[in-house]
Parts: C-alpha cells; structure tokens; sequence
C-alpha cells in the first residue's frame, strides 16, 4: 500500500480506507467478523506499520459495532462456562431483548436485510443450547454494545485506533446495534442516541466517525446531523438512473437535500445498493422513495443486461450472501464497460456534495471476477478482485484508468471544491452542477440526450473547459 502510495498514486489520494485488517481477514465474512478485533492480520503487517502508513495518508479504519467472530476468545470464554462466564452480558441472545418472550407479530417485525430471523441455535461448549442474535451470519454473533463488557470492548478498539494514528472510524453495521422488544431493532430512536454517544466518546480520542447505514434516504439525512460523516449511497443508484433513462429529474431531487457532509461513493467493496432510492418498508405509502419501484426494477434489469447476465449470477438467491438490499456487479460493469459513460458517472460523483471516495476496483474500471465467485460462490465477491501489484500498475496504464485520474487531479486540485455546492439547473435533459469559492468557480454541464459533458472552470488564465469524454486518454500517469 505505501509502495503505490508513493509511487503511481501519490498525487490521487489524501485518505485511504482499509478494509478490516484484523485477525483474521479471511474468516467467513472478509475481517468483517474479527476474532481479535484490535489484533492486525500478521499477514499484513502490524500496528507500527499501520501507524508509518498514517504519515503518508489519513487512515480510516472499520469499527465493527454489531457483532463479533463466534471464534473470538470471548465466545469461547461464554460457550465453555455459560452465565459464568465474565462474558456472558456481551452476547445477546433472545431472552435478554424478550425477557417475556416474544409474539409471532414481534418476531417477523424485526429488520434483517436478508431473509429469515436474526436468530441461530448454538450449541455450547457446557452441553447448553442457546438461541443467539445473528443479524447477518451464524459466525457473526451481535454483542450487547449497551453492557458494561460491550461498552469496554468498543472503548478497547478506539483506544487502540488513537494509538495507531487512525483518524477517521467507520461505524460498520451500527444501525442493527440496539435491540429493543416490540420494534424493527433497526434505526430505532435508541440507534441515534447511541450513535451521538460513541461519537462523542471519538472525538474525545480525537477520531472523527463515518457512519455505514444501508436505509431509508430521509435517515441518513437524519443521521448526518448527528456525526461527521455519512455515505452517500443513494448516489449510485441515482447516476446509474440517471444515464440509464438520459433523465437526471431524481438526481436532482436528491442532490437539492443530500447531505454536504457525505462521502460520496459509485462502488464500495459491497455491492450496488437499491434500499437508499426506495421508499420506507416501514411505511412506504407516506414515506415515497427516490425513485418508484418500477424504475428500481427497470434499473436492476438494465445492470443485469448489460454485464451479460453476470450481475444476475452473482446477486439473491444465486449466490450465498443473500442481501435484499443490492446487486453485486462493478460499477464498470453495471455500465456495460462503456468508457464514456463510466467517467460521466465519476464527474457526477465529484462534483456531488462531499468529499469522493473511488473503490480500487472502480479506480482500475475492474470488471466482474467471475472465476472468483465460481470459488466462493460469495455474491459480493464478484466485485473483489485480488490484485497483485504488477496488476495494479499493468491496469493503471489502461485508457480509461488514466481518464479517470485526470478528473481524480483536477478534482484535488481545483480551488473552487473548496467553497460550496450549487445546482443550477436540473431537469429531464440537462444537469448542472457547480462550485464556487470567491472567485473560484468549477461547473460540469451534461447534456443527458447525446450523453456529452463539459466541465467549465475558472484559471489564472481566465475561463477554461474541457469535455469529459474527450479527455486525452494518451496522457501517462505518474
């Protein structure tokens, strides 16, 4: 990472976000199911390492709030000794949310975003049967972060993240982390107290927070207000909607709201979200959602055609990680591996409010890892291509890679991104995005008929434009 940190990408990127880098990172769910969360993969590296990376880009890390190996010493701790166990508040299980017991109605009101109960029976190492909470898998057994030991083992991680140089968290799945009987136990009043309150308890290490929240758009508008930093994950959806239909009506709703302190994101190493456009599953007759169902149907079906079926493959029932909430395919593939309209896409994501985040699979314009998903048979990993670094550096040489880095600089580098987000002009045919800071300005006009784009922008030579697709793929990377 710092080779090409100081190499081929050294003028891209001010941050970067590792994906879990805890032990071990090839467990059931990607690191995302740590047995040790404050120990690094030794394949990897170690904290030193972690913290020399640090100086050359601001770090963020996943802090995995919902749940925990159930190979992790604690579990082995509670399996062994039951109630004994100095473990046993952290894990919950059904009768500490349903002390009273739990109706059929209470039972199939909880949200999960795949099919089924939250629920596996575990038999324990002290001849117990146990019905725990698992909101995703039956490895990734949910902790009670409320409890004394739960509050402890978050306090750790954070802890050990300042030590580090971690400067940014991302509070990966926090939106199941409070249980309450009688509700969804999914973005309930609760979930935002105790998201103001870890937050808080960053900022006292000096850690800033990045909340992961797959919901209704109308939340993450809610949630921003309460932390630094939220996703933007109704944009993908969106832009694809947007080039799909040549009709950016819906963008532009969304953009007029969205908010400014979002990271904003095309691709993410899960797949291509659909939840964050639809309306409210909890009431959906007042609560409307970005785009109408038909048109979520007509986007899905328009990805799985032009990735030659491959999406289809890879997403639902057919593949094992069943999300209800998102097709697996690259963005570079949702687009059919159409170079133009791939950075059309990129353009619109820089000049959205926020900061821009590019997956490294989006930033190589990776296609879909079919011999990869052939092996796992995971849907996500269709989007998760091991590169090896003569790879990277092979792919970074390809046209549209180096397309995509001149917008990636002159993103960086114009001082106009500086000041603040204009919209104006939005409508079925045309979509005008802007920024100005003083006399700084930087504005992108896509004409939605023929697909053309120009970003027009102010320089010390006077005014200066250049076409999106026109950009001169003959230039080399550094």
């Amino acid at each position: 990472m710092r080779s090409l940190l100081d190499g081929p990408l050294h003028d891209l990127f001010s941050g970067a976000h590792l994906l879990p880098f805890y032990y071990p990172i090839d467990d059931a769910d990607a690191g995302f199911d740590p047995i040790d969360h404050t120990r690094i993969d030794p394949r990897l590296g170690d904290w030193d390492d972690l913290k020399k990376l640090g100086d050359v880009v601001e770090l963020t890390a996943d802090l995995i709030v919902n749940h925990v190996s159930s190979r992790s010493p604690q579990f082995e701790d509670f399996s062994a000794k039951g109630d004994a166990s100095e473990f046993a508040e952290l894990f919950l299980t059904l009768d500490r949310v349903f002390p009273n017991g739990a109706s059929e109605a209470q039972l199939l009101g909880i949200y999960r975003p795949r099919p089924g109960l939250p629920f596996t029976v575990m038999r324990m190492k002290n001849g117990e049967q146990r019905l725990l909470w698992t909101t995703f898998t039956p490895h990734q057994l949910d902790i009670d972060v409320e409890s004394p030991k739960g509050a402890a083992y978050v306090r750790s991680i954070l802890e050990r993240f300042q030590r580090a140089g971690v400067r940014l968290i991302r509070l990966d799945a926090v939106g199941y982390a409070i249980k309450r009987a009688g509700t969804s136990c999914f973005m309930i009043p609760e979930t935002f107290q105790y998201i103001s309150k870890l937050t808080a308890q960053a900022h006292d290490l000096g850690i800033d927070v990045l909340v992961e929240i797959h919901s209704y758009y109308r939340d993450q508008i809610e949630i921003a207000r309460r932390v630094d930093r939220v996703y933007d994950f109704a944009l993908p959806p969106l832009v694809l909607h947007t080039l799909f239909q040549k009709d950016a009506a819906a963008l532009g709703a969304w953009l007029a709201v969205s908010p400014r302190n979002a990271v904003t994101v095309l691709d993410t190493h899960d797949g291509i979200g659909v939840i964050d456009v639809g309306a409210d599953a909890r009431d959906p007759s007042n609560r409307p959602g970005l785009l109408e169902p038909n048109a979520i149907n007509a986007l899905v079906e328009t990805i799985h055609v032009r990735s030659q079926g491959q999406s289809r493959e890879a997403t639902g029932a057919a593949a094992s990680n069943l999300d209800l909430y998102q097709v697996n395919c690259t963005f570079y593939d949702a687009l059919g591996r159409r170079d133009d309209e791939y950075l059309l896409a990129r353009a619109i994501q820089f000049f959205a409010p926020g900061v821009p985040q590019v997956y490294y699979v989006g930033l190589l314009a990776g296609q879909n890892d079919m011999d990869l998903l052939a092996r796992t048979r995971v849907g996500r990993d269709i989007n998760r291509h091991y590169y090896n670094a003569a790879e990277v550096r092979s792919e970074l040489k390809r046209p549209v890679a180096r397309r995509l880095a001149q917008l990636i600089r002159f993103r960086n580098g114009h001082p106009a991104f500086g000041g603040t987000f204009h919209l104006p002009d939005c409508n079925n045919e045309s979509l005008v995005m802007e920024w100005r800071a003083g006399s700084d300005y930087a504005r992108l006009d896509l004409h939605l008929p023929t697909l053309k784009a120009e970003i027009v922008y102010s320089s010390a030579d006077g005014q200066k434009r250049f076409s999106v697709t026109e950009l001169d793929a003959a230039e080399t990377t550094k």
